[in-house]
């Protein structure tokens, strides 16, 4: 029986009303298309779904737009916010003209970036677990024009709300700033919020493992089982999806906005990575905090091309507000067993299997397919030439500011990041991941947002410099 056939069972037996075929653009947005059941035919599953690739950013011209996202069918999960049952079945997209893998396709990429590591000979298998922290607000309003600008949120956790004057929620438990890690109830005002969406995850196929309160006020985090690269980077997508869905049926927003609050921690994405070789777990060993000289390379060269992978895993203006010292935000460029202050750490693990390296600088803003790869292949290039990355850095680096001022740190800006990938992209053209084509094409279009964010006034400018 092939895949199609079992598919088209599948949304027979379910009842399924509609079919939502979904790709990831360069920013990692999802797009989608939706198919009547009775019009999902295994012709349409095997050639694929036509669209117009000029509409998406950084991607077609018109004289060129036509594009096919064709579905793969060991990815397809119920959608539990639609009210006419639909399955969602992720897509990568191909170029109708050559019949190959769309090189600016994010997914096609990492599809890549596993097929590489296979033939290096380095590995067999890589694999990610993300951890992405978010906000939930209760309302939120923000808008630019020529002649204003502004932004506005509220939160019933914000220590603020104490002052105004609510019919409801006016039980004064409220988390401190940098107070609310993993408080019980009622500080921990969204528990039930947070559950619901662990539920709804592990009904879509994901692992859940944990749900918890984080430092902010308002910021969460919800935990899932790590898997291969792309394994990974599919559920991460779902992570979001499920977050901001179920967030809007409370009548709440989320955000993975690196840093939407000022004067308070922001969101990252710590990122754990291991190797391995079949069975193997190849970043266990008898060097420092149990690490195999592999692993050593890995972060090696996770460090050095550290500045070009921000582009990726530091992607917007806004990611450069949380990477500043002060704020639990690992800006130094050293590793370190347990030390969080560091961008590599080395978590404490019971046995060889758990043996991992944690990237501690990535943001949720990160296009998942993108930012894993981009890592994969720095740690590769550290292997291959092995990039050794130094002695560890075992001191709290947030306190002890004079050893900090010596030490390499990441970017402080996007244009910073975007000159370093311009500077150091080598490494990712290795068995042909990222192209040239896609690394320019995407400078071009992160450049853009650049020079937007740069020629905005922004209201502190008013503050500090309407009188002078």
């Amino acid at each position: 029986m092939t895949e199609q056939t079992k598919f088209l069972n599948f949304l027979k037996t379910e009842q399924v009303d509609f079919v939502d075929f979904r790709f990831s653009d360069m920013l990692g947005q999802w797009h989608h298309m939706s198919f009547p059941q009775n019009a999902v035919t295994e012709d349409v599953l095997d050639e694929g779904i036509y669209f117009d690739g000029s509409s998406i950013a950084g991607w077609r011209a018109i004289h060129e737009s036509d594009m096919v996202m064709k579905p793969d069918l060991s990815k397809y999960t119920l959608d539990p916010f639609s009210a006419q049952k639909t399955a969602i079945v992720i897509c990568d997209i191909y170029d109708p003209q050559s019949g190959n893998v769309y090189e600016r396709d994010p997914r096609g990429i990492a599809r890549k970036a596993e097929e590489h590591i296979k033939k290096s000979g380095m590995a067999t298998t890589a694999f990610f677990g993300p951890e992405a922290e978010f906000f939930i607000f209760d309302n939120v309003r923000f808008g630019l024009q020529k002649l204003s600008s502004f932004y506005e949120i509220e939160a019933d956790e914000f220590p603020s709300t104490n002052r105004r004057a609510l019919e409801v929620s006016a039980h004064g438990h409220r988390p401190q700033p940098k107070g609310g890690y993993m408080p019980v109830g009622p500080l921990d005002s969204l528990h039930d919020l947070r559950a619901e969406m662990v539920t709804t995850m592990a009904e879509m196929g994901l692992e859940m493992e944990k749900h918890h309160h984080e430092v902010a006020p308002a910021q969460h985090e919800l935990g899932f089982k790590f898997g291969t690269l792309l394994e990974t980077a599919d559920h991460l997508q779902i992570y979001k999806y499920v977050v901001r869905n179920v967030a809007h049926t409370y009548g709440k927003t989320a955000t993975f906005m690196p840093k939407p609050i000022f004067g308070d921690n922001g969101s990252g994405m710590h990122v754990h990575q291991s190797l391995w070789h079949n069975n193997t777990p190849l970043f266990a060993g008898n060097g420092y905090s149990g690490l195999s000289e592999t692993a050593l390379y890995y972060i090696g060269g996770i460090l050095k091309h550290a500045k070009a992978l921000n582009a990726f895993t530091n992607p917007t203006t806004n990611s450069y507000k949380r990477l500043v010292p002060g704020y639990e935000a690992p800006v130094i460029l050293a590793y370190s067993a347990q030390n969080r202050s560091a961008a590599c750490r080395i978590p404490s693990a019971k046995g060889e299997k758990a043996k991992r390296v944690e990237v501690r600088f990535p943001d949720p803003l990160a296009n998942p397919y993108l930012g894993f790869s981009a890592m994969l292949m720095a740690g590769l290039d550290g292997i291959r030439n092995k990039i050794h990355p130094g002695e560890p850095v075992d001191h709290n680096l947030f306190e002890e500011v004079e050893i900090a001022r010596t030490l390499p740190t990441v970017c402080g800006s996007l244009g910073e990041a975007l000159k370093a990938l311009q500077e150091d992209y080598q490494f990712l053209l290795e068995g042909d991941v990222f192209t040239k084509d896609f690394i320019n094409t995407y400078l071009t279009y992160k450049w853009e947002e650049v020079h937007t964010y740069n020629m905005a006034p922004h209201p502190i400018e008013f503050q500090k410099l309407y009188s002078l």
